[in-house]
Order: C-alpha cells, then sequence, then structure tokens
C-alpha cells in the first residue's frame, strides 16, 4: 500500500512534501496541479511522489484528510472536554487552528482552493467536508450557557460572525508565517478582539469576568 511508504520517511521529509503539496494544489487547484511541479517543490523525484501516495487524487486526499478532517477531530475531541463558555470554546478553535498553520503554513491557501474546486474528481470529499463543517457548527453550540448572552443575541449569529472575523485573521496569519512576532501579535490581537466580543455581547459584562481569555 504506497501510504505505508510514505509513513516509513522521517518526519521532517513528510512535512516538506505535504507542504510543497499544498502549495501547489493551493496555486493552481488540482487539475493543473502537477506531480512534477510538487516534487521539484519538495526536492525529489516525481516517482517518489508516485511510490508514496499512488496518484494525485491519492495525494489530495490526503491533504485533505490533513488540513480538514483531522483539524475538525481535534476540535470536536477539544470541545469534547470544554466548558460551556461559548467565548473559551472559540478559542480552543482558535488555538488548535494556529498550531495547524504553524506547521503547515500554505494550509490555508490549499483550504481557499479546496472550498472553490469544481473537479468532479475530487468533488464528492469537497461536499462530504461541507457538512463535517455543519456539524461542527452545531457542535460548538451544544450545552452553551446561553444565560451569559445580553437579550436579543443569537449564539448562531455571534459564531458564524466569529468565524468570519477568524477567516481574516487566518488569511493574515498565512501571510505573517515563518514570523513568530507577528504572529504572536496577530494571535494577541484576535484574543483582544474575542474579549470585546463577549464583554460587549455577554450581561453585565460577564464575558470580562468569564470569559477572560489567556
Amino acid at each position: 500500500m504506497p501510504m505505508e511508504n510514505f509513513f516509513k520517511i522521517r518526519a521532517e521529509k513528510q512535512s516538506n512534501i505535504v507542504n510543497a503539496a499544498f502549495k501547489e494544489f493551493g496555486k493552481q487547484g488540482y487539475k493543473k496541479a502537477s506531480l512534477a511541479d510538487i516534487a521539484k517543490r519538495a526536492e525529489i523525484t516525481k516517482g517518489m511522489i508516485t511510490y508514496y501516495f499512488g496518484s494525485k487524487k491519492m495525494l489530495y486526499m490526503y491533504l485533505v484528510d490533513v488540513s480538514q478532517r483531522r483539524l475538525i477531530k481535534s476540535i470536536n475531541n477539544r470541545l469534547g472536554n470544554a466548558e460551556n463558555n461559548f467565548f473559551n470554546k472559540m478559542e480552543a478553535i482558535i488555538e488548535i487552528q494556529v498550531d495547524a498553520i504553524k506547521e503547515h503554513p500554505a494550509m490555508v491557501s490549499f483550504a481557499n482552493s479546496m472550498y472553490s474546486e469544481s473537479d468532479p474528481e475530487v468533488m464528492e470529499v469537497i461536499q462530504v467536508m461541507d457538512s463535517e463543517y455543519e456539524n461542527l457548527h452545531n457542535t460548538i453550540l451544544t450545552n452553551i450557557d446561553t444565560s451569559q448572552f445580553s437579550s436579543g443575541v443569537n449564539p448562531h449569529i455571534l459564531c458564524r460572525f466569529i468565524f468570519w472575523a477568524a477567516d481574516g485573521f487566518i488569511s493574515e496569519l498565512y501571510e505573517a508565517a515563518g514570523c513568530e512576532t507577528q504572529v504572536n501579535t496577530l494571535t494577541a490581537n484576535l484574543r483582544e478582539c474575542l474579549n470585546l466580543m463577549a464583554i460587549t455581547f455577554c450581561k453585565n459584562g460577564m464575558g470580562e469576568a468569564n470569559a477572560k481569555l489567556s
């Protein structure tokens, strides 16, 4: 089985190949992406890519698993042990995403490309991911203490709003990848924004006391 060969190589080499593939698929999309160009970016031969993954589609599916499915699993596991404070849950999600992007900076461009992908060869798995993300949204709002919110605040809308804001943050994080100071500054700024939202949308500033982020 080709993937077994991939997992036998050094972790550093695995990471180089994955990052090279993220960059190529993110830039070119599925159809135009070339195994030869991925191999060139990773400084290996095209034959080795085939040896490790079997085909371009199998490589793409693996990238979907790394960048999306494993991320969702990590979030679900983290939220399963989280308290019922909405803003603490949101911070936990962001921390997981930041750690993932630090490991694979080009993951963001791949994800953006994936969700605008139209090639029928990979559309099925993308549609499945859409469904899994919708389930994640529902999981986030499960067992939330809605009594903390001010009257008229809809947690579902607030969750969407924070995700939209986080998309912009993640794009900036991608641009700053490789510069630890910038990454830390962006992360601190986002935490400050979440604290501001907690104070704004919770009763009597409860957010400041109960959802203070580290």
